[in-house]
């Protein structure tokens, strides 16, 4: 426990000049990453120029400085290679500073330079459109940080069980471009991992045609199941549900978190769902409601029960889906109820 005398002394004085000539709260960088303001070496106003190059103005530099300190450790030659990569995806410079606005620390990450370079490169070769290689950038930088041989090793082992598996070479490209839009952190797993998986399917006998639908509709899953899991999950479900080896395939291929989903969090959602008066046959017929966590469950039950419709004797259908999916079901349910029912033989009762 430093006194605030104690702790300016051991401060670099010519760095916290150059940030309060910016406007930036240095109590903000001292709670957050403090040491950054102790560096004998920092290059605050020559970032600051950058940034303004490309068309942020003070507050928005001084906002990126207090988001991501380190970004004053960097050279005027990283940030600038790191604005010229950026560009091959980014439309114009505004775009590209709105980026780095939101997520500053994708930005100033420049260890992996190169790696990010060839794996940009890759993707575009891919197909992969640059709004969503932007994407991958902000939401999943560490894709970047693998070597591209890496990641080409993964995309070719995708590539290849799709079409032993009876994938056309036409549909391939499609498929491996919608599976990295929806899960990009596939590329962080081994490609033995996936091999792995897919052997465990196919001993469960379960044919290539229907590996390669769950394949598909895993969304990129297919990394997350673990044969351990598979082992104790699949008899669990087809003890609760009563059903053979063939029915219980079809409730996988209907509903896959049935695979990757341990047996304690199975139990507690079906709980859940037979606490709320839900029968085992219901959610038999609609086993995707065991996607969802108990407390979504909970929320779109009372919701519904709010509008009279009773879960219990309806269709589980309407619990089902992704927060938009439900809101849209909501909403029909919803104009049902409030719609007037107009009987045609009523007399009509005009004013004069």
């Amino acid at each position: 426990s430093y006194t605030t005398d104690t702790k300016s002394r051991g401060e670099n004085k010519k760095t916290l000049e150059s940030l309060y000539s910016l406007s930036v709260d240095i109590t903000k960088i001292r709670r957050l990453k403090e040491w950054v303001l102790l560096q004998d070496v920092a290059y605050v106003k020559e970032i600051a120029g950058i940034l303004q190059e490309m068309g942020a103005d003070e507050p928005t530099v001084a906002n990126i400085i207090e988001r991501c300190p380190e970004a004053i450790l960097h050279t005027p030659a990283e940030i600038n290679s790191q604005r010229a990569l950026w560009r091959l995806v980014c439309q114009n410079e505004k775009q590209l500073i709105k980026l780095i606005e939101q997520f500053p620390e994708s930005f100033f990450t420049t260890e992996y330079h190169h790696n990010q370079k060839a794996n940009i490169l890759f993707f575009q070769e891919l197909g992969l459109k640059n709004n969503i290689i932007t994407r991958f950038l902000t939401s999943a930088p560490n894709i970047f940080y693998n070597p591209v041989e890496k990641n080409k090793n993964v995309i070719e082992t995708l590539q290849r069980n799709y079409l032993n598996l009876g994938g056309s070479e036409a549909n391939m490209k499609i498929w491996i471009l919608k599976l990295l839009s929806q899960n990009p952190f596939i590329l962080l797993n081994t490609s033995t991992a996936i091999q792995e998986n897919l052997e465990f399917l196919q001993k469960n006998d379960f044919t290539d045609q229907e590996v390669l639908q769950l394949l598909s509709k895993l969304k990129g899953f297919i990394f997350q199941l673990n044969s351990t899991t598979m082992h104790k999950s699949m008899p669990f479900s087809k003890n609760i549900f009563k059903c053979s080896d063939q029915e219980l395939k079809q409730l996988v291929l209907k509903c896959p978190a049935l695979l990757y989903y341990s047996v304690p969090v199975l139990e507690e959602r079906l709980e859940g769902l037979l606490k709320e008066g839900i029968s085992i046959a219901q959610i038999r017929e609609t086993p995707m409601v065991l996607e969802l966590t108990t407390q979504i469950v909970q929320y779109r039950i009372k919701k519904l029960s709010a509008l009279g419709y009773d879960i219990k004797s309806g269709n589980l259908e309407s619990l089902n889906g992704t927060k938009k999916d439900f809101e849209v079901t909501y909403g029909k349910i919803q104009s049902k109820k409030e719609r007037p029912i107009f009987n045609p033989v009523a007399p009509l009762h005009i004013e004069d």
